[in-house]
């Protein structure tokens, strides 16, 4: 049986010709005949990509929102479209009204459909903010409890137009492959940092070990101390492949490059990790 994840959306497009980027992330998890998105992208490359990657989307069982950004959901109509009704994992407050306040500058960016017009296209909407198990060693964090002292977030983030109200962005939620290894994470944004993320994981699978970390980071738009203390607790837990995109950030990513050189990959369309 194949077990595999595929990135389907991501901003950079990687070897495979004819594929696409945008400021969005998707990927496509197979296992053991099972057929799970993870995300969406933004809306513009989804079904493009996945065309060129031979990727029949019809299959896809599940569809997981990792959060409730435009960049992470904005495929979803298109996927409906395309394939028609899916069942969707995703937090109660995914549909949270959301804006960015970067340079003066405020834009929405929530997910730019209504709910009750994505259910009308045949959504199923599955809310939990709970670790649960999507298919046989495959599971979803849930809400992730904020505990590190250093990982503050991204503070440019809001729940008004106005800049008052913080979004700690509470329904961020990744998610976690059980393999002979030890524990896969794969991350939409994590904004509820890498190192919480990955602590929840281990707590609530029992497995300690930690194989590998794909995808957006978000460490971007957060400090220096708070990426300093990322690579050293990466190091500590020994992750052999680290595969970051999206919201990682160019300086980040040539960071984790240097300090990881036989680990880090960058998490283009069109990577592909089996286990």
């Amino acid at each position: 049986m194949s077990r595999r994840i595929r990135i389907v959306c991501d901003n950079t497009a990687g070897a495979l010709a004819g594929t696409l980027g945008e400021h969005g992330f998707a990927a496509h998890i197979e296992a053991d005949g099972s057929s799970i998105l993870f995300d969406t992208g933004g809306g513009h490359t989804l079904l493009h990509n996945a065309q060129r990657m031979n990727l029949d989307l019809r299959a896809v069982g599940e569809v997981v929102l990792s959060h409730g950004h435009y960049d992470h959901a904005g495929g979803l109509w298109p996927l409906l479209q395309s394939t028609g009704g899916k069942r969707v994992l995703a937090h109660p407050k995914v549909f949270t009204r959301r804006y960015s306040l970067r340079e003066g500058v405020c834009r929405s960016v929530g997910i730019p459909y209504p709910e009750e017009f994505l259910a009308g296209m045949g959504a199923s909407f599955s809310y939990s903010e709970d670790f649960r198990e999507i298919t046989p060693g495959i599971y979803l964090t849930g809400e992730v409890p904020r505990v590190t002292p250093f990982e503050e977030g991204d503070r440019g983030l809001f729940c008004d137009e106005e800049g008052c109200h913080p979004d700690p962005v509470p329904d961020d939620q990744s998610l976690v492959v059980k393999t002979g290894k030890g524990l896969l994470l794969l991350l939409g944004c994590c904004h509820a940092g890498v190192i919480n993320t990955v602590e929840h994981a281990r707590q609530k699978s029992g497995e300690e070990r930690v194989y590998a970390v794909i995808g957006g980071c978000h460490l971007s738009f957060c400090s220096q101390p708070q990426i300093d203390e990322t690579v050293r607790t990466l190091k500590r837990y020994g992750v052999k492949k680290i595969c970051a995109g999206h919201c990682t950030g160019f300086e980040a990513s040539a960071r984790l490059s240097r300090e990881f050189p036989a680990s880090f990959r960058p998490a283009q369309v069109g990577y592909t990790i089996e286990w």
